[in-house]
């Protein structure tokens, strides 16, 4: 089941007026994948640690520094030894967007747990326009109402988008959006192999195929003020592209845990999209060389 809403305030709340909080009903695992976060990893979670008691009293932040070649992972142990609700995990050395949230997902124990980027990005606080959801739906997806982000990442982000509409039946606004909630056990039941960005397609893949159900929620996203993002460069999108070829692959094959809600078979709409586009790029070829021949 899929529901989409723009706003996640009540249309009977009158105007000006504070948003009831909807506190969570369990306990909430936060995960903070962090690389080269030094200028920002503090504030995120000192933020966090101010506002996530209002929607819970039981909650952990578990911050994943990835291989980070500044202050990150120092800082964080820092934060463990002061706050026993952080707790630090590292990565000796960088393995990717994918693998950090890996590690946070396998060591978290709550009931739901959502995860975060360490960039300043997201505010915590918009959690309070998921909260009235959690408990309700399996998944509980944030999208950016305005990405702030350069014009060739936003164009990317929309055809990545339709992609994997095309081969996964992933109906998601916003897939990459990182902000998102995932009822916990379901979420650790997932054998998660992707070591980059592309970790949202394959749980969102995944948990497609258990039947899993989604709310998409649109919340604020604010321009980068410190530290540097890679995830628009070339290389990055390249390697994106090959990767979800070979997810695509290994999605005609994944079977379902059997204590799915829904298990779906594979989508095949995808398998005739790739199918075409195969023979597209063999007629071509042939067109190539014949042409050459002459």
């Amino acid at each position: 089941m899929i529901v989409e809403t723009r706003t996640a305030a009540s249309a009977s709340n009158p105007a000006g007026a504070a948003p009831e909080v909807v506190r969570i009903d369990g306990s909430l695992s936060l995960v903070l994948p962090a690389h080269n976060e030094s200028e920002n990893i503090e504030i995120v979670v000192e933020r966090a640690l101010e506002v996530l008691p209002l929607y819970t009293p039981d909650f952990e932040i578990i911050v994943v520094n990835d291989g980070s070649r500044d202050n990150t992972g120092a800082i964080i142990d820092r934060l463990a030894a002061e706050d026993s609700r952080v707790r630090a995990l590292h990565h000796p050395r960088n393995r990717g967007y994918g693998a950090a949230l890996t590690t946070g997902f396998e060591a978290s124990v709550s009931d739901f747990v959502m995860f975060m980027d360490s960039d300043r990005q997201f505010d915590i606080a918009d959690l309070g326009l998921l909260t009235p959801f959690i408990g309700k739906f399996d998944i509980v997806a944030g999208f950016r109402k305005e990405r702030q982000d350069e014009f060739h990442r936003k164009l990317f982000a929309e055809t990545f988008n339709l992609v994997v509409r095309m081969l996964f039946g992933v109906h998601m606004r916003d897939i990459d959006a990182a902000f998102k909630v995932f009822r916990g056990d379901m979420l650790r039941s997932l054998q998660l192999t992707a070591p980059g960005a592309l970790i949202n397609t394959e749980m969102q893949a995944k948990l497609r195929r258990q039947g899993a159900s989604l709310v998409q929620i649109g919340v604020n996203h604010y321009p980068r003020v410190a530290g540097s993002a890679t995830g628009g460069s070339f290389r990055v999108i390249a390697r994106a592209m090959r990767e979800t070829i070979k997810l695509w692959w290994q999605m005609r094959s994944y079977q379902p845990p059997a204590s799915s809600p829904d298990p779906r078979g594979p989508y095949r709409l995808g398998d005739v999209i790739v199918g075409a586009g195969v023979a597209v790029a063999a007629g071509i070829v042939i067109a190539i060389k014949r042409n050459l021949s002459r």
